[in-house]
């Protein structure tokens, strides 16, 4: 069953569902979603001469990123065919009876706008910032302005709550993460890590 605006705010003020800070309840809370504004900090994948990326290296990923902090007031451009790293500017907490989806605005789409690539699912026990995978897909530079509601968190309750939710029991790569978080996939046990 997905959360309506009802749902939403009942879980919200019984304090399980967390986003904050929610500044604009009124126009953040949609009738079966929860926009999600646009942070300041970005990371950006900068041309490379390297062969390609290797998923087992981070070394190699942090050549090629360079972090950019976007100040109250200015605006970050995304360029045609540029794909950048994003944040989310609240911090969400998704109870284990809970999964939550995010889906970029129509508004932003009809731009050209993509926030995510592949990963838009919150899973039950997660907190933390969100990190989008924002492209713009068009032939126009699109400015995007911390703090504009960029993507809508659309929140489905499970069957029964999660056995083993997201978190430090998992070994969870990404828990309580502040800002965009670059791949840490070489973490992976196909990569010789643990998770």
């Amino acid at each position: 069953m997905i959360l309506s605006d009802a749902d939403i705010l009942r879980r919200l003020e019984e304090g399980d569902l967390v986003v904050e800070p929610l500044d604009d309840p009124d126009i953040q809370i949609q009738p079966a979603s929860v926009d999600l504004r646009l942070g300041q900090e970005f990371l950006e994948f900068q041309r490379t001469n390297i062969s390609c990326i290797h998923p087992n290296s981070e070394e190699e990923v942090s050549e090629y990123v360079d972090e950019t902090y976007v100040e109250d007031g200015n605006e970050f451009i995304l360029h045609p065919g540029d794909f950048v790293l994003g944040t989310t500017y609240e911090t969400v907490g998704i109870p284990d009876d809970l999964i939550a989806h995010v889906q970029g605005r129509s508004s932003l789409g009809r731009l050209a706008v993509v926030i995510h690539a592949t990963a838009g699912v919150v899973d039950p026990g997660y907190r933390g910032q969100i990190t989008l995978e924002l492209s713009n897909l068009g032939t126009a530079p699109v400015a995007l302005t911390p703090g504009m509601r960029i993507s809508q968190l659309i929140l489905t309750e499970l069957k029964t709550p999660a056995d083993r939710p997201y978190g430090a029991e998992r070994g969870s790569k990404y828990q309580d993460q502040s800002g965009p978080q670059a791949s840490k996939i070489q973490g992976d046990r196909e990569f010789g890590g643990d998770q």
